[in-house]
């Protein structure tokens, strides 16, 4: 059985001269592994912190748990930029038009600093009631908003390099995003060390301690992405060109690719949120549980996010050299390298699963939930990394708004209800909090692969 069947895949498309099956392997190969890598380390960093916290007790695993779905909702319409920037610098770089690529990515940068100046006030300032909001009980809310406050309060740092590794990732540099990932996280952990246990005398600061060290590293990430965009022979350096307005092409493009793409990163949010305030209700233990969960389910996630890159960076750069024949074929390739590399992962989550929950805990309430949880995981990373892969080929191409549709359906919709409906109606607890999770990926992975079978994506212009 052929690993690419080149002629199966483009079936009813006009191909050109396609490469060996081994440089298209390789081709993917290269671009995803720093971005698996990148995407690892982020996740690794988390499981870290939550090892770290988790030393204070349950209360403190919940509490950091309560602001994860806060500060991605307040870093939505930056993760919606950044796959407008990787889209079209993507493009431009196919097309070989640098002067195009680096007048979007001066706009964006400009854009992304006024709009995190409003967004930390805001966020700082609202902390407890936003907190309040999503489920936290007397014991983990202080915690939580002094955790939220300090992280949005340092986000420029983070949004700014967020916003210039989409850029290097779109021109084919994946390599500088994972080097600024790992040196940011390395940072993180050890000012984690020094800062929450008050260790070589530094101060004792609780989880105040984990949220600054987690900003420190921002700051490391940030001068290193500002660096990687001033050196005069890569594709994107922000002093190619003067001004900074993009053309009047550009400027639509961004405003359809990221419109759409905000509105994703909304439903996703708002589906998110809705499952966190659920899953709260059911107290602290509970919520400590599922938050240890949800890092080791960011674990698997970081292979189909690597391959996600790959899929917008090749995709997008095959569809700018008007070669759709090859966008789709980079796009099965990464579908199968992907599906690989959840067998591995799955028969590791199930076969350890309770003994890697022992890293984070040893409240046997909370191993016994890891126990279950572990098994459905082990199931659905299947659904997730393919869903999340084929997510990428369709946002490389500028598929945003089919991607936003999937979302309000799938995860402001059926994620939260089914999610509800089987932890309080039902009975099922957190278990069926899980199961929730389990339905929506399913669905996520249904839609979008009968989309891209159907292969209208690659007609898309930007």
């Amino acid at each position: 059985m052929q690993f690419v069947n080149a002629q199966k895949i483009c079936k009813g498309m006009e191909m050109g001269d396609i490469p060996p099956t081994r440089e298209i392997v390789k081709n993917a190969v290269g671009v995803a592994w720093p971005s698996v890598l990148e995407s690892f380390f982020v996740c690794l960093a988390g499981l870290v912190d939550t090892i770290m916290v988790g030393s204070m007790g349950s209360y403190a695993i919940a509490a950091v748990g309560l602001t994860t779905q806060p500060k991605f909702l307040g870093l939505a319409i930056f993760l919606s930029l950044n796959v407008a920037v990787s889209a079209i610098v993507a493009r431009r770089k196919g097309a070989g038009d640098r002067e195009s690529a680096n007048r979007v990515v001066r706009m964006l940068l400009l854009v992304t600093l006024l709009l995190a100046a409003v967004i930390s006030v805001l966020f700082v300032i609202f902390a407890s009631p936003i907190v309040r909001l999503v489920g936290s009980q007397p014991d983990t809310h202080e915690a939580a908003v002094q955790y939220l406050q300090i992280i949005m309060g340092g986000s420029v740092f983070n949004v700014v390099s967020l916003v210039l590794n989409a850029a290097q990732r779109g021109a084919g540099n994946t390599r500088i995003a994972m080097t600024t990932n790992i040196i940011s996280n390395t940072v993180n952990v050890i000012f984690n060390y020094l800062l929450i246990g008050g260790n070589f005398g530094f101060p004792k600061l609780g989880i105040r301690g984990a949220a600054i060290a987690t900003v420190l590293g921002t700051v490391c990430a940030c001068a290193l992405s500002v660096r990687s965009v001033l050196h005069r022979d890569g594709f994107i350096y922000l002093g190619a060109v003067k001004g900074w307005i993009a053309d009047k092409l550009s400027i639509r493009s961004v405003f359809s690719v990221g419109s759409s793409a905000f509105v994703e990163q909304i439903c996703l949010r708002i589906g998110f949120l809705l499952f966190s305030m659920t899953v709260a209700r059911l107290g602290t233990t509970e919520m400590a549980a599922h938050q240890v969960g949800m890092n080791l389910m960011s674990m698997s996630f970081s292979i189909g996010d690597g391959f996600s890159v790959a899929s917008v960076t090749l995709i997008g750069q095959s569809l700018g050299r008007q070669r759709a024949d090859l966008a789709k074929i980079y796009g099965n390739v990464c579908q199968k390298i992907g599906l690989l590399c959840a067998c591995v992962i799955s028969t590791v989550y199930f076969i350890f699963g309770r003994n890697i929950f022992t890293l984070f805990s040893t409240e046997q309430p909370i191993l016994d939930y890891g126990a279950t949880i572990m098994r459905i995981l082990s199931l659905m990373l299947f659904l997730q990394i393919e869903q999340v892969v084929l997510f990428g080929c369709l946002r490389g191409a500028g598929d945003t708004k089919f991607t936003a549709f999937v979302s309000l359906i799938s995860v402001t919709l059926i994620r939260p209800a089914m999610s509800w409906l089987l932890c309080y109606p039902l009975g099922l607890g957190l278990i069926g909090a899980w199961l929730g999770i389990f339905c929506d990926q399913a669905l996520r992975f249904t839609m979008t692969f009968v989309r891209f079978r159907k292969g209208n994506w690659t007609r898309l212009k930007l």
